[in-house]
This record gives C-alpha cells, sequence and structure tokens, in this order.
C-alpha cells in the first residue's frame, strides 16, 4: 500500500503546470457546477516547499487562499477568466459549503483502506480529491448541528480527520501547491451537470474505523 502511494506521490509531484488546463477547470467548476471558487496562494519562489503568504509556519502551503480572501469566492465566469489570465499558475481553492459540497479529508494510506471498506458495503461515492499527503472525501453541505451529533456518538475521533463545512476550503485539481500536485482519486462522471454527493453520515464511521485501525491519530504538524 505506501509503495502504491509513494509512486501516486512522484506523478503527483509533475502534475499541474498551469495555463489552459487550470483556468478551464476552475470555469467548470464555477460556471457549470455553481462552486464558488478562487485563486490560492502561489508558492515562494525562493522554496517551492514553502508558501508564498506571510505566515512562515503554514501548515496548507499554497493549498489556501490570500487575496483576494476566501469571502471573495464566486461562480462568475468573468471574474474566473480575469483571475487565471492574470495568474494562471494560481491553484483552485472551492469555498466548501452553501452551494458546494463539504468535504471530510484524512491521511491517504487510511484514506484507501476507508474508500475499499465503503466499497465493500456497496457504498457510492462521488468524487475524491487526492494530494499527496491527504484525499478528500466531497460530501453534501452539513450542520455544525449535524457534524456534532455525528462525532458525539463516537468514543474517539482521531485528530488527523479534518471536516471542511461551511467557511472552509479545499484545494481542486488540477492545482499544483506548494505540497505538490492535487488530483482526482475518483473524478466526477463526464459531462456532469453536478456531480453527485453522498451525505457525510455515509462516509465518518468508515473513515474513522480505518484511521484507528492504522493509528493515525494524532493531527499532522
Amino acid at each position: 500500500m505506501r509503495e502504491i502511494l509513494g509512486r501516486r506521490r512522484r506523478l503527483l509531484s509533475r502534475r499541474g503546470d498551469g495555463g489552459p488546463e487550470l483556468i478551464g477547470a476552475a470555469l467548470t467548476y464555477a460556471a457549470q457546477w455553481q462552486w464558488p471558487v478562487l485563486p490560492g496562494v502561489a508558492a515562494d519562489p525562493q522554496g517551492r516547499s514553502r508558501c508564498g503568504c506571510p505566515d512562515p509556519e503554514c501548515t496548507v502551503p499554497g493549498a489556501h487562499p490570500f487575496d483576494p480572501g476566501l469571502l471573495a469566492a464566486t461562480t462568475d465566469a468573468r471574474m474566473v477568466r480575469w483571475w487565471w489570465g492574470n495568474r494562471p499558475a494560481a491553484p483552485i481553492i472551492l469555498a466548501t459549503g452553501g452551494r458546494a459540497p463539504c468535504a471530510v479529508s484524512l491521511p491517504a494510506v487510511p484514506a484507501a483502506l476507508a474508500l475499499a471498506a465503503l466499497d465493500h458495503r456497496g457504498m457510492r461515492l462521488g468524487p475524491v480529491v487526492a494530494s499527496p499527503d491527504r484525499w478528500s472525501i466531497l460530501v453534501r453541505p452539513y450542520s455544525m448541528e449535524q457534524l456534532g451529533e455525528l462525532l458525539y456518538a463516537k468514543d474517539f475521533v482521531p485528530g488527523s480527520l479534518r471536516f471542511h463545512g461551511e467557511g472552509g476550503y479545499l484545494a481542486l485539481p488540477p492545482s499544483e501547491t506548494a505540497q505538490g500536485g492535487v488530483c482526482w482519486e475518483r473524478a466526477p462522471l463526464p459531462g456532469s451537470a453536478s456531480p453527485w454527493v453522498p451525505g457525510v453520515e455515509a462516509v465518518v464511521d468508515a473513515v474513522v474505523e480505518a484511521l484507528t485501525r492504522t493509528g493515525v491519530s494524532a493531527p499532522e504538524m
């Protein structure tokens, strides 16, 4: 499993050169699927592994909004063309919640186990986003009350599990961040008017179980 993921990381690191592919994807998300997006902060030109934002200890280098801020996320095609016309290599950042999907993310190794478990159960999954170290399962928008009830029922919730809900964000393919490339582990169906995604309650059990089995319980630094 780790060997396979290692090969995927090397392939991911060579993807996401920007240009027409990025602006085309951003227009699909915004204008066709009505997912609010905005450009992410670029990697530091002095060091590709560092973020271009002012925070020297940024935990998601190149994979977050900076200027403009998250509230500027839009579905307007003209704004998307202007942004990526001026910043053709900028990562595509999804503003999660509201009109857009939310996401549940976890480290890549337990994520692969969680997806296998969901497949074994015959659970229908929607798109899954993969970065070199973490995978994100897209889910329907949920409220904090709904999420709280789901987690309260658990004996233990691993700290490495992250939820991207209302007011959150997520880098989308084919972005290139300072951590590496972003691609689809499970791609949306071609020609989708708007991709179908499951409810968060459908995936929480599987991801918590996978994290517990692999012992990946502490938050990553």
